[in-house]
């Protein structure tokens, strides 16, 4: 392949290797020069272009790309033309993408010319997405190189397992203290997991955390026509003579594996059962949250056996950073066992519901509301008080004199609660642990409340936000780990942090409450009334 600078005339033939601007001409790269070309660039007043020529024997990148693809694709892999020397592959239908590492890797040391791109291996994909991509540098090649390229990628190198496991059973174990609300968030989390192969939970069963109910359960389901069952312990597999991997056993099975480099996913366990695979499921694989569970069950859901050594082979990148409940490094904790704890109290808001008067300076039982609360937090175990001020700041901040706390102004008061979360998570010590948000107009919060929040954060076990709760419902206040503080920076508006609450279940732990004082806040004249008769 010739490269390099031409007189119009003499680039006949040859396609321009940069775009070229000059007056009203615009000629773009791959252009191929023709005499139309040549009196456009000869009026333009162009002496010199570069151009590429391809020798006898070069192949141009277009050719040399699709045929490259069209070798390396295997089944449930569609090409797409050539063009520019690219040819992208997509998949032809859902399935995991199954990549041959050894032909990716010899279809790119060819030549520095040849290069070759995939997703992950074993990647779940959708019908039509874009799987891996031929690109070609130059804009052409030796016909030799092409041919050792295709020759290394003959056989297919690329290919997407479709999905062939249809009908799931599963089994929960019970242990007393196990709520059902944590069973049925389980079967949602698994529902949705498996909808994307066209799978679904043919029958699911709820035992005594027992090998003998566990192996009945186990053998029914196959009974029933399970393509695969999943086990949800309600105790962690901690041996392979564990209660799990003895039911298997127990029904005739067998285990291939226990335990995977992936974090979350360690405790998983994989066996068989008389021909169909049995999962015996991490905790994590409760949430939704993608981890080492996801890597094996979308495999097995094509059809794909995983064997002992790709799952050795996982520890490279199964450190999974997303997870917000892995244990966070060990920190030293108080001299009463608790972590470093601020308590930041909103109280800057402009009381509009009141119709008037700020709510906060109002009086229940000869004290302002935002003083009360105040001092509930500071007899709490919270290490330091942070107080946002901002509708009447100098009332509100005098109505706190002689207490021992810091106050942060929130000059965007007006916009709403998230400008205070904002405002009172920025006043944060940096050396503490969390941060548990009263509301200012909550009197009935106690320090008790507060001081049991502080005692069930626990970031070495993943319980991260604390919340309070009666019947089902959540109230006031909610501590936050600081592993959530750049995300409640993210708030807008009167909207408050429900929604992480929600984003982030796997990472909460409940507090039940009896009482009114986690629910009720003063927002109305009605409201205080209710409040100051008792």
């Amino acid at each position: 392949m010739k490269f390099g600078p031409a007189s119009p005339a003499d680039a006949v033939g040859g396609v321009t290797v940069h775009t070229l601007r000059q007056g009203s001409l615009v000629l773009k790269k791959g252009t191929t020069i023709g005499p139309a070309e040549v009196a456009a660039l000869d009026k333009a007043g162009v002496k010199e272009i570069v151009v590429v020529r391809l020798e006898p024997g070069d192949v141009s990148e277009d050719v040399a790309a699709a045929s490259i693809a069209q070798a390396v694709a295997g089944d449930g892999v569609n090409v797409e033309r050539a063009f520019t020397g690219r040819a992208n592959l997509f998949a032809a239908k859902a399935g995991v993408l199954v990549v041959d590492r050894a032909k990716v890797d010899r279809i790119n040391a060819v030549d520095e010319a040849i290069t070759f791109a995939t997703l992950a291996a074993f990647k779940p994909v959708v019908e039509g997405e874009m799987i891996a991509t031929v690109k070609i540098i130059p804009f052409g090649v030796e016909g030799t190189l092409r041919d050792a390229a295709v020759a290394a990628a003959s056989g297919g190198g690329l290919r997407v397992a479709p999905y062939l496991i249809k009908r799931v059973g599963i089994v929960s174990t019970l242990l007393p203290g196990l709520a059902p609300k944590v069973i049925e968030k389980t079967l949602r989390v698994t529902a949705e997991r498996l909808a994307p192969a066209g799978a679904a939970i043919m029958a699911e069963r709820r035992v005594p955390h027992d090998e003998a109910a566990l192996s009945a359960s186990i053998r029914e389901l196959l009974g029933l026509g399970a393509e695969l069952v999943i086990v949800f312990g309600a105790s962690a597999i901690a041996d392979r003579r564990d209660v799990i991997p003895a039911a298997i056993t127990d029904i005739g099975g067998a285990i291939e594996h226990f335990g995977m480099p992936v974090d979350p996913g360690n405790l998983l366990l994989i066996g068989n059962a008389g021909g169909v695979p049995v999962l015996g499921a991490p905790g994590c694989a409760r949430s939704p949250v993608e981890n080492g569970f996801d890597w094996v069950l979308m495999r097995l859901l094509a059809g794909l056996k995983v064997t002992r050594a790709e799952l050795t082979g996982m520890g490279v990148g199964g450190l999974l950073m997303e997870i917000v409940t892995r244990p966070q490094p060990r920190a030293p904790v108080g001299p009463d066992g608790n972590r470093n704890v601020t308590a930041v109290i909103l109280a800057a808001g402009r009381s509009t519901r009141m119709g008037g008067p700020n709510k906060l300076l109002a009086e229940l039982g000869g004290k302002t509301l935002v003083r009360t609360v105040t001092e509930r937090a500071l007899a709490s175990k919270a290490s330091s008080v942070v107080v946002v001020t901002g509708h009447q700041a100098e009332q509100v901040e005098q109505a706190l004199s002689g207490l021992n706390v810091t106050f942060a102004r929130n000059p965007d008061f007006a916009g709403g609660l998230a400008s205070s979360v904002k405002s009172g998570i920025a006043a944060v010590p940096a050396d503490a642990d969390g941060a548990v948000i009263c509301l200012g107009d909550m009197p009935l919060i106690s320090a008790d409340l507060i001081d049991r929040l502080i005692e069930t954060f626990a970031p070495d076990r993943g319980s991260l936000i604390a919340v309070p709760v009666s019947d089902g419902r959540r109230g006031n206040p909610v501590l936050w780990s600081r592993r959530f503080f750049n995300e409640l920076m993210t708030l807008d508006g009167d909207i408050g942090a429900r929604h992480l609450i929600a984003r982030h279940g796997e990472a909460v732990a409940e507090v039940p409450v009896d009482g009114r004082g986690a629910f009720l806040d003063i927002d109305t004249p009605q409201a205080l009334e209710d409040a100051q008769r008792g």
